[in-house]
């Protein structure tokens, strides 16, 4: 399994952005699968972007106090989706670079595959309030759902390893 998907190294910095600092962010979230009626659906959440912009993405957030990252992802998927799950398997890390408020992020994210175990779909329990909706989506559909490149390449790799744990 490979431990990072999607890694990249980020170029060289402008000028500008030399002078800023840095903060490293960690999340964890995932793939979480309905396997009840055979469909093999996947919750998904959707958030508006810094400009507005509406971005559909898997559930993630930050670990709380001791957690460790299955079960960040665990509590950061229940929280935004209403789904619970347990985790079948990792699905790797990515990382991507961004720019907020005169300082550089450098955020890693781990991916963990987990198998819907209850709850009832909503972003009623979001404590952040970031997910705007959230939807089932069919697992042979979601990596055309998902907005961002990585998180596609993550959904490919759940779809690969899925049938190991059916």
């Amino acid at each position: 399994m490979p431990s990072a998907i999607g890694a990249h190294v980020a170029p060289a910095p402008h000028p500008a952005q030399a002078a800023l600092p840095t903060v490293e962010e960690v999340s964890a979230g995932g793939v979480v699968v309905d396997t009840s009626d055979g469909e093999l659906r996947v919750a998904i959440i959707a958030r508006l972007n810094r400009g507005g912009r509406l971005e559909w993405c898997l559930p993630k957030g930050h670990p709380e106090g001791k957690e460790n990252n299955e079960e960040a992802a665990v509590r950061e998927i229940a929280e935004e989706t209403g789904i619970k799950g347990n985790v079948l398997a990792p699905l790797g890390s990515i990382d991507y670079w961004f720019t907020v408020s005169g300082h550089r992020v450098h955020k890693t994210v781990h991916h963990f595959l987990l198998r819907a175990t209850g709850g009832e779909l909503t972003i009623e329990n979001d404590p952040d309030q970031e997910a705007i909706d959230a939807a089932w989506v069919p697992l042979q559909d979601l990596a055309r759902k998902l907005s961002f490149p990585n998180e596609r390449r993550i959904a490919d790799l759940a779809r690969e390893v899925l049938p190991e744990h059916l």
